[in-house]
């Protein structure tokens, strides 16, 4: 599992292209030219969840990687849209969250290029920017409202239902029927007499995560009404392709979720729960002979789980800060067994780029926190609007558990771009409006004279108010 950030020159030496991923490559820049820009974000999703990563086109040394190639083609378009229509890109929604993503991505890559000082280092930072910077500003293009989010959760709903068929059958009969494409294993790893199928990602821990963190977002279809069929099919199929993978991380983001979800009922005492839980850490600190991080080491839901190497990332982490806040490192490979595999998120970040680059990753979660909690107390009261909020930072949460067992190195970091640029999007007409919003119900709180939204305001679930 290292990541593409220390495989220069790696992958594929030629290009890797199957006759049919091309023909619905061609298809599906032709729709990014003529459909209307609400109806993009099923072909981007579609194809870049359901073709395996390493089909690509390898011109010149450089690996033009499918979702790449889309990059390319929404830029076009973008830049079409601009000299006609400048206004009408970003539909004037860019700010702060989106300054402070771009700058964890150029620190990020700064920093790889400066400790390595090597040309592939530059060609492969440039894919690492294209990638995140490319990916997140295209999602933030096709996504301009709670319509657009809704459309996109619904498509992955039936993109998880297709991967979950698949998965399913490699678990049963131990053959994966992505990789007659290419990029993928014919075959799954079997640990400990259990089959881990992976589908069309590059590690069935992935797979499983991609399921995990989707699992509240199919939540949230279900309880914002009209969506029931999509929420079930996709939550089903969640629930599918993290148990096929077998592994531990999956499980544990997907019962993360849930569980975040199941403390809707004390939603208004979240900064007790916080503190509860640093008040809880520091307790098992003084009393527990090793480290807390070393929980990490005693818990494991499949066998062949790797807990102990987990936890020595951690350890190597903490106590050899002084040999990566600066930029970063590269010797982190030589702190002990396995340590190049940096199957942490919070980990890679900090030895990947150092600590300004661990810091914006931080910031942009905590943000999203924030944005999201701010939006659903302006709306306290309607409980459909705040399940919206609440669902969705439940899918932030998922995301963050997984972090603590695998870093992204595949398609599922897109996932992770979606879902930051969802919370944003889902509570920026909220915020900018800076007004707490009770909502008209006849068991408002006596002395409460309830503030009806402005016309003005998009409703959270398109003009019907469902999704």
């Amino acid at each position: 599992m290292q990541p593409e950030n220390f495989r220069f020159g790696g992958g594929a030496g030629q290009t890797l292209l199957h006759p049919l991923v091309l023909a619905v490559l061609l298809v599906a820049v032709l729709l990014i030219f003529f459909l209307p820009r609400k109806y993009l974000v099923l072909p981007l999703l579609s194809c870049t969840f359901l073709i395996p990563l390493p089909q690509e086109l390898y011109i010149a040394g450089v690996h033009f990687f499918v979702f790449r190639l889309f990059v390319i083609a929404f830029a076009a378009r973008m830049l079409i849209a601009f000299f006609s229509s400048p206004d009408r890109i970003f539909h004037g929604r860019l700010g702060r969250f989106d300054l402070l993503f771009l700058c964890w991505a150029i620190l990020r890559a700064a920093a790889v290029i400066l400790i390595f000082r090597v040309g592939g280092a530059v060609i492969n930072q440039a894919g690492f920017l294209m990638d995140a910077v490319g990916g997140f500003f295209v999602l933030r293009y096709v996504i301009a409202d709670d319509e657009d989010i809704s459309r996109a959760v619904k498509s992955l709903a039936v993109i998880s239902f297709v991967i979950s068929l698949f998965m399913l059958y490699e678990k049963t009969h131990q053959t994966n029927l992505f990789a007659i494409l290419g990029g993928v294993p014919p075959e799954p790893e079997v640990r400990d007499a259990l089959v881990r199928a992976q589908g069309p990602f590059q590690h069935e821990i992935l797979a499983g995560t991609f399921g995990a963190t989707l699992a509240p977002l199919f939540f949230m279809l279900w309880k914002t009404g009209k969506s029931t069929l999509f929420a079930v099919l996709g939550f089903v199929a969640a629930t599918i392709i993290t148990f096929a993978s077998g592994s531990s991380t999956p499980v544990f983001a997907f019962v993360a979720g849930l569980a975040a979800i199941c403390l809707w009922p004390i939603r208004r005492h979240m900064r007790l729960v916080r503190w509860g839980i640093v008040a809880g850490i520091a307790a098992l600190s003084a009393v527990m002979k090793a480290p807390v991080w070393f929980l990490i080491a005693r818990v494991g839901v499949v066998g062949g789980s790797s807990g102990y190497h987990r936890a020595m990332l951690v350890n190597n982490f903490v106590t050899r800060f002084n040999d990566w806040w600066l930029i970063g490192t590269k010797e982190n490979s030589t702190w002990g067994a396995n340590m190049w595999d940096l199957s942490n998120q919070f980990v890679a970040e900090g030895q990947t780029g150092g600590l300004a680059t661990f810091i914006c990753f931080m910031a942009l979660i905590c943000i999203a926190f924030s944005r999201l909690g701010r939006a659903r107390k302006a709306v306290e009261g309607d409980r459909q609007k705040e399940w919206y909020f609440w669902s969705i930072g439940c899918a932030l949460f998922a995301h963050i558990s997984a972090f603590m067992g695998i870093s992204y190195f595949d398609q599922v970091r897109v996932l992770w771009f979606l879902t930051l640029v969802i919370a944003v999007v889902a509570a920026a007409p909220y915020l900018r409006a800076g007004v707490r919003i009770p909502a008209a119900r006849s068991w408002a709180p006596a002395g409460i004279v309830p503030i009806r939204r402005p016309p003005s305001w998009p409703a959270p679930f398109g003009p019907s108010g469902n999704l």
